[in-house]
């Protein structure tokens, strides 16, 4: 890689002189997968850190989607949102479900309560939002709407890791929220996951559902799948654990820093912190208004590119816009104009804990130009 190359992310990596002294202990023991000691440790770590009660770990972060939907037997419809990673809709897709896309609340580019209700029908079983880039949603409303028509919940907190409302997770709304642990988030372990759920009997219910259905040495209880982390995987995961700290208060640095220099910038906006919201700043999307800015989007996109710095269009294009989903009626930017608006004038800025002070300089000069 061009060492002047500015990337949009950067990987947390726990010390290496640290990681071996837990691969030696791997190595002895040679048991490299299957729940061992490792995994077990990183599962309770992170109900401690997270303040969550029962999580189960997966080997990436769009398995335990796909598991939630079995574990909860959700079938029919699902309602969700187009301004997400496709793995979202994708989930949905793979056990049968039809997805119904709702627009956005243009205040935190998630799914907006006011159009869920318009979009149940009586095959409706569930509600699939996202805390996009982190910030939660309005999961009281949600809620509401959920216990009004029987429906069951399901969040997709893929960014979310660590983010809590008034002092409490919101890991705990819904029926079930997941993680990824991919190698660009904030706390990674290389790819993973990880599912959470608020009682003992679902658990274990996911727990065989990630294990090939398995109960014993010789009982199958359900058609599972085998989306199991292992211990490299987890013994990284616990020692990253202990720096993610450190890389979410360089992330809120920087955060400030591109807030405090593109305030008062003609034609750009990006979202502030929510009140009573601990945020873990995953991403820094902007917003341009090509009239006001006097570049699109794209044209910024790419003098950026061209100057050696990488930003990303996340999440441009929109999930329904895939040929997959076009052809669904709920798919249509008449039904998703605040989606359609953010998603072709969002540019993520760089934004990790590895980022020098001259790069961020070199950044908001360039678009402040």
């Amino acid at each position: 890689m061009d060492k002047n190359q500015i990337t949009v992310t950067s990987p947390l990596l726990p010390p290496l002189e640290e990681f071996t002294e837990y691969l030696k202990d791997i190595w002895e023991s040679k048991w490299i997968t299957n729940n061992g000691h490792y995994h077990q440790l990183l599962e309770k770590a992170l109900c401690e850190y997270l303040g969550v009660e029962y999580i189960s770990l997966f080997t990436n972060g769009t398995l335990p989607l796909i598991t939630a939907l079995q574990a909860l037997r959700v079938t029919g419809e699902v309602i969700t949102t187009p301004y997400s990673f496709v793995a979202t809709t994708h989930s949905i897709w793979w056990n049968g479900i039809k997805p119904v896309f709702v627009d956005v609340d243009p205040q935190t580019g998630n799914l907006d309560p006011d159009k869920i209700e318009a979009a149940i029908t009586p095959k409706t079983t569930a509600i699939m939002p996202v805390h996009v880039y982190g910030n939660p949603c309005d999961t009281d409303r949600i809620q509401h709407i959920a216990d009004k028509y029987g429906l069951k919940v399901i969040y997709d907190a893929a960014h979310a890791f660590g983010v809590k409302r008034d002092g409490v997770s919101i890991l705990q709304a819904g029926d079930i929220s997941t993680l990824s642990f991919h190698a660009t988030k904030t706390y990674n372990t290389i790819e993973g996951g990880a599912l959470i759920c608020h009682d003992k009997k679902m658990k274990e219910r996911i727990d065989y559902l990630k294990n090939f259905g398995f109960a014993g040495e010789t009982e199958v209880v359900a058609p599972g799948i085998n989306s199991k982390m292992d211990e490299v995987r987890a013994a990284y995961g616990l020692l990253n654990l202990k720096y993610v700290d450190f890389a979410i208060s360089a992330r809120k640095s920087i955060a400030i820093k591109y807030r405090e220099k593109l305030k008062g910038v003609e034609g750009i906006s990006y979202f502030e912190d929510m009140d009573g919201v601990t945020h873990n700043y995953s991403y820094f999307p902007i917003f341009i208004d090509a009239h006001k800015y006097g570049f699109t989007r794209d044209e910024l996109y790419l003098k950026m590119k061209g100057n050696n710095i990488l930003s990303r269009r996340y999440f441009y294009p929109l999930i329904s816009e895939f040929s997959t989903y076009r052809g669904l009626e709920s798919a249509t930017p008449q039904n998703l104009p605040v989606a359609y608006t953010m998603a072709n004038s969002v540019i993520c800025l760089p934004l990790h804990h590895g980022l020098a002070s001259n790069d961020i300089e070199r950044i908001l000069e360039l678009i402040i130009k």
